[in-house]
C-alpha cells in the first residue's frame, strides 16, 4: 500500500480521526493571529486547525496529501459558516510561494526523515513573509515509549537542537519541551511527549 493509499484508507469514514477542535497548543497562541492574515496551514488533514484559524478571522490555505482529508475539512469549514481554501499537494514536491504567508502553522506534521524536516523548514521559510510567524507543535523522542500516536521512527521525531538548527536565522525562537496528557479524536489520547516551537522569521 502507497502512503497515499494508507492515508486515503485512514480517512475514509466519516469520524475524525484527530476530533474537530483545534489543537490546545495552537489554540494557546490566539493572542499572536489578528483578523485578515494570511495563513498556511502544514498537512491539515480533516481541518481542524485550518477551520479554527478561519475562524479567528485569516485567510487559510489547508494543504494536505489526502483528497479524503480535504473533503472533510471543506465540510468542517462550511458546518462552522467560515471560508476555506484547500490545495491537495504532497508538501515534499509542492511549489511554494515566496513570501507569501503572514502565518505557517504545522501541527504533527513529521515528515519521513531528518533531512526530509530541512528540506521542509527551507520551504517554510521562503513561505513566510518578513516578520512572519510559524507556529509547530510535534512529538520528540519520548513519545517512542509513551506510542500514543505518532511516527515509530527516531528521525520522524523533532529535538530542540534539530529545530534551533533548522531556523537558526529567525529572529526569534521559542521552543518548549514537555509531556503532558493528549485528547484529541480517537488518534491522539494518552501521555505524549510533545516540542512546540513558536518562531518569528
Amino acid at each position: 500500500m502507497s502512503e497515499l493509499e494508507r492515508w486515503e484508507t485512514r480517512y475514509a469514514g466519516p469520524e475524525y480521526h484527530f476530533g474537530t477542535e483545534p489543537n490546545a497548543f495552537l489554540r494557546s497562541q490566539a493572542h499572536l493571529l489578528r483578523p485578515g492574515q494570511k495563513a498556511l496551514a502544514i498537512a491539515d488533514g480533516e481541518g481542524r486547525n485550518g477551520v479554527w484559524l478561519a475562524q479567528q478571522g485569516l485567510d487559510v490555505l489547508s494543504v494536505d496529501f489526502s483528497p479524503k482529508a480535504l473533503g472533510k475539512a471543506r465540510a468542517l469549514a462550511a458546518a462552522r459558516g467560515v471560508a476555506l481554501r484547500t490545495e491537495q499537494a504532497d508538501l515534499s514536491t509542492w511549489r511554494w510561494p515566496e513570501a507569501a504567508f503572514d502565518v505557517i502553522v504545522g501541527i504533527f506534521m513529521q515528515f519521513p526523515s531528518a533531512e526530509g524536516q530541512t528540506r521542509m523548514f527551507e520551504q517554510i521559510k521562503r513561505a513566510l513573509k518578513p516578520g512572519g510567524l510559524l507556529l509547530i507543535e510535534g512529538y520528540g523522542p519520548k513519545q517512542l515509549e509513551y506510542a500514543t500516536g505518532g511516527p515509530r521512527e527516531l528521525a520522524r521525531l523533532y529535538t530542540r537542537e534539530r529545530l534551533q538548527a533548522a531556523l537558526a536565522d529567525f529572529a526569534s525562537l521559542d521552543i518548549r519541551e514537555y509531556d503532558t496528557m493528549t485528547s484529541e479524536g480517537d488518534a491522539h489520547v494518552g501521555m505524549a511527549a510533545l516540542v512546540d516551537l513558536v518562531g518569528r522569521k
